[in-house]
Order: structure tokens, then C-alpha cells, then sequence
């Protein structure tokens, strides 16, 4: 991946970031999910008092390219806190896998200090159910 679409990612996620609403945890997340026609769609974390019912910066992003009328996404870049750059959770991992190719896909994770790492999606959520199991 071009440096300059990193940092084109990287600043979608950093201003999804900066708008999360997290009042509880005080963990604010973004992201930035690069579909398959190389339009990039930012998502941010959206908590919630009834806590389950909140929802993740991935989540938001998948939500916003489905709206565009996309189907296919190559890379994801999660933006937060801490020591350690972040990964999308379970859940959002299986999310992702709805719409990519899991052997090619990027997951690429940077946290505040500019820590960064890059897996692919099967690396990350091996043995992966999906679409293709449905409908082989």
C-alpha cells in the first residue's frame, strides 16, 4: 500500500476519532475502511448507557460503504489510545469478513503515539466463516 493512501487512511480515522462518543468508557475509536472502487469511509465508536447496544468504529464504516452501494473493501485502519495499536474485535473481525477477501484484506492498526501494525484479516481471524460456506 502507497504511503500516501496510508496517510489519507489515517487521517479519515483520526478525524472519526476525534467525533467518537464514548462517554462511558472514555475509549474513543475510528476507523477508515478502503472499498474496492478506492473510496475510503470513516466510522467512529458509538456508546450507549445500555451498554451492549453501542457500536464499533468498523461497524460504522462497513455501515457507510454499504449505504455508498459498495460490496468490497481491501483495507481497514483502526485509530486509538494506548500502548499497544488496537484490532478490531471479534465481532468486527467477523464483520469485515462479509465483505472481503480475508487471505488479501489489510488490517492496519495505529495507536496516538504512531505505533503501527499491519496483519491480514486471516491472519487475524483464522479458519473465518463466511459468505462462500453458504455458498460454495
Amino acid at each position: 500500500m502507497q504511503d500516501a493512501l496510508r496517510t489519507e487512511l489515517l487521517n479519515v480515522a483520526r478525524a472519526a476519532h476525534a467525533v467518537a462518543y464514548a462517554p462511558y468508557s472514555n475509549y474513543r475509536v475510528g476507523a477508515a475502511l478502503l472499498a474496492e472502487d478506492g473510496r475510503i469511509f470513516g466510522g467512529c465508536n458509538v456508546e450507549n448507557a445500555a451498554y451492549p447496544q453501542g457500536n464499533c468504529a468498523e461497524s460504522g464504516a462497513i455501515s457507510a460503504m454499504v449505504l455508498a452501494g459498495q460490496r468490497r473493501a481491501t483495507a481497514v485502519l483502526v485509530y486509538g489510545a494506548g500502548l499497544h495499536p488496537i484490532t478490531p474485535c471479534g465481532g468486527c473481525r467477523q464483520r469485515l469478513r462479509e465483505f472481503c477477501d480475508p487471505k488479501t484484506f489489510r488490517v492496519l492498526a495505529v495507536n496516538e503515539g504512531g505505533v503501527q501494525q499491519e496483519w491480514t484479516l486471516e491472519q487475524l481471524l483464522p479458519h473465518s466463516f463466511g459468505p462462500d460456506h453458504l455458498f460454495p
